[in-house]
């Protein structure tokens, strides 16, 4: 072994041996082209993470899992919640998703998580009424499979339920959000006796995106020059804030000590000004030295946090109706190659993280407008609308990497992402005679025309649905 090789594969073990204490990710497979379970997994652990938690239980995830010792939340979607109110079937969907897999199949699974931020306000309660009776039925069935001394049901929730009254916006007077305040204690109670941790989802970007007056250095951990005063704490950041008006929260039902587990916290790359590289790298090197040395919060110091960081690839099938943003969480591209520099140790080295591994992609071609190919130039905004119902355009978007190109580059860009969702398949780089095949990369230094990964997978080949028609129109019409 060569003396480079060596010294690499030395930084490497001292590396995974020194990550954050219980650092976790979050694993999203809402692609076209997902990455193999087993190239993720061994992605986990080339990089020392060994906490997962993943958005249902699917046979093909959990198997690759299997003699990981990876340790796992598994989920259970929202719009199951219904039929786990019902015992028998929340006892046969732990038969079949959790203890199968625990005594006989060998993952070590640590959390079954019931929905997925089910109060939001913009389902207008359709789980307020399903979401606990759920939660009970888990725990229990969990109890009586032998496994709830090990295995705990909890709910992931979104920040917002939770807050201050804006005349008193501090975290000290943090309550639970009135409209469920009843239905909250109810929860937290039943976690606090069957042992089980809160799990809340926090997202400082989100500060940053939603309110245009939102103080840009709140959102980051380097100190701000106006910090939020509290009975004589100084908040110097939104992510300690936000944790602690949960805590305050709890206090305020007689439950200020609970566990907390942050399910999801991250910083996307695209999407929108805010969203870039960048700013995704200094946030996280903020994060992970904090977590490094169990820094808490002004109400929980010197404490640690249990964190999955969100998210671990980029999803480019995920709905984007909460912004463009949305599918472009991952501190991974789509095909698991790293972003920017990253050290998960907390010790803030200029390293990146160790890049997926055997993974094939499509060959080397793309998919470009031709202005000169006896299409009707008339109906190239129609065609882009098509192109972009189907398949990712986020990137073309005001503030993101590929907004910079010109109106021909964007039709490219567009043409390009339906030729690789379609991999390449005959007549998908047509547009009724406005585009052609070419070998030659159109890439910019801003903006990647992506070459998709081969996969075997059907979904590639599934109607794109997070898109609606009418939106990307609009969309569309505000770009060109």
């Amino acid at each position: 072994m060569g003396v480079s090789r060596f010294l690499a594969l030395f930084a490497l073990v001292a590396l995974c041996s020194s990550l954050v204490e219980g650092l976790g990710v979050n694993w999203g497979t809402m692609a076209t082209h997902p990455l193999p379970p087993k190239i993720v997994v061994q992605l986990l652990k080339d990089n020392g993470i060994k906490k997962v938690k993943i958005f249902d239980a699917d046979s093909i995830t959990m198997s690759a899992l299997a003699g990981s010792d990876i340790e796992v939340m598994v989920a259970i979607p929202n719009n199951m919640l219904q039929i786990m109110n019902d015992y028998d079937a929340a006892k046969d969907w732990v038969k079949r998703n959790v203890t199968r897999y625990h005594f006989q199949g060998g993952v070590n699974i640590k959390y079954v998580a019931v929905g997925n931020e089910p109060f939001l306000a913009s389902y207008n309660g359709s789980f307020l009424n399903v979401t606990f009776p759920a939660l009970k039925n888990i725990q229990n069935a969990l109890n009586d499979a032998g496994v709830g001394d090990t295995i705990k049901a909890t709910v992931p929730l979104n920040a917002d339920v939770y807050n201050s009254p804006e005349d008193n916006s501090v975290p000290s007077a943090g309550r639970f959000r009135s409209d469920i305040s009843d239905l909250m204690t109810d929860i937290v109670h039943f976690l606090n006796q069957s042992g089980a941790p809160f799990t809340v989802n926090i997202y400082p970007f989100l500060s940053l995106y939603l309110n245009p007056n939102f103080p840009v250095e709140f959102a980051f951990f380097d100190g701000t020059s106006n910090p939020v005063l509290d009975n004589g704490i100084q908040y110097t950041n939104v992510f300690d804030a936000n944790f602690d008006t949960l805590i305050s929260a709890l206090k305020a039902v007689g439950l200020g000590n609970l566990p907390i587990i942050v399910g999801e916290v991250g910083w996307p790359t695209d999407g929108d000004r805010n969203g870039n590289a960048a700013y995704a790298e200094k946030f996280y090197n903020g994060l992970l030295k904090r977590l490094s040395v169990n820094q808490g919060t002004p109400l929980r110091p010197n404490q640690y946090i249990e964190v999955y960081l969100f998210s671990l690839i980029d999803e480019d099938a995920k709905s984007i109706a909460p912004g463009n943003f949305e599918r472009h969480w991952g501190i991974l591209k789509y095909d698991g190659q790293p972003k920017y520099n990253m050290d998960l140790s907390g010790q803030g080295q200029s390293i990146m993280l160790v890049p997926a591994k055997d993974v094939k992609y499509l060959p080397n071609k793309w998919c470009v407008f031709d202005p000169n190919g006896g299409g009707n130039i008339s109906t190239v905004g129609d065609q882009i609308t098509y192109a972009c119902t189907f398949s990712d355009c986020t990137a073309l978007g005001y503030g993101s990497t590929c907004n910079g190109l010109d109106a021909n580059g964007k039709a490219s860009y567009a043409f390009n992402m339906y030729y690789q969702v379609q991999n390449h398949r005959d007549l998908s780089c047509n547009f009724q005679g406005l585009a052609t095949e070419t070998t030659q990369d159109p890439s910019t230094a801003n903006c990647n025309f992506t070459i998709q990964i081969a996969t075997s997978s059907t979904s590639a080949f599934l109607p794109f649905v997070p898109l609606l028609t009418v939106f990307v129109s609009v969309f569309f019409a505000l770009l060109f």
